[in-house]
């Protein structure tokens, strides 16, 4: 992983121009390095293991391998670094599944180019993302329990809600004045009683039950 200024990015996606065009974009920020790209995901598992890219750049809808996929096995061959959807999908199901497995974020290829380098540089510092027009769907798609069926303490719903405006553990353990140890452990405990897998899930889940 990285320990310089200079974050390592990885392109994956079917089309040569978009990759280029990637690669031009992100590297207008000095502290943005592309350093490899694959096609599909098959290309991208043989190149991402030895690399280990602080960041990988996923597209879904590609040959031989999709990138929700790409990501199960990405988790599977033991890769801990960020992983972000930017595909044209808005599918629920690739959604939710991007999501329950491990991505930390989702975004949709329509945003404005800028957006798309403070999105990737917010994953690295720790954020989650999701494009705004797909948080409603994601909202319903989630199927967790009622806010009033869920027993949530009040250091949870206030670790949830900050969850929910994308900081890291160490950030909001900053706010709240305990560790970012004691934060994972209220994580952890909110995922088992939602019944989700991921914090982008839970952060979706609290924008629309938790005002």
């Amino acid at each position: 992983m990285n320990t310089a200024s200079t974050y390592r990015l990885f392109l994956v996606d079917d089309h040569p121009m978009m990759r280029r065009g990637l690669k031009q974009l992100l590297e207008m920020d000095e502290s943005l390095s592309v350093i490899g790209e694959a096609s599909d995901g098959l290309e991208a598992l043989e190149q991402i293991k030895p690399l280990q890219p602080d960041l990988v750049l996923l597209d879904n809808n590609m040959p031989r391998l999709n990138g929700v996929e790409t990501l199960k096995r990405l988790r599977e061959q033991g890769y801990s670094g960020k992983i972000l959807l930017f595909t044209v999908s808005d599918d629920e199901q690739d959604i939710r599944n991007a999501l329950r497995l491990g991505a930390e974020g989702y975004l949709l290829k329509d945003m404005e180019p800028e957006m798309l380098i403070q999105q990737v540089l917010e994953v690295l510092n720790g954020s989650l993302v999701v494009s705004p027009t797909l948080t409603r769907v994601l909202a319903q798609a989630l199927r967790a329990p009622s806010v009033s069926q869920v027993e949530l303490t009040e250091r949870e719903r206030q670790v949830l809600k900050m969850i929910a405006t994308g900081i890291s553990n160490k950030v909001i353990g900053s706010k709240l004045g305990i560790t970012e140890g004691t934060v994972k452990v209220h994580v952890k405990n909110l995922l088992h009683k939602l019944g989700f897998r991921s914090r982008v899930e839970a952060a979706v889940w609290a924008l629309d039950h938790l005002r």
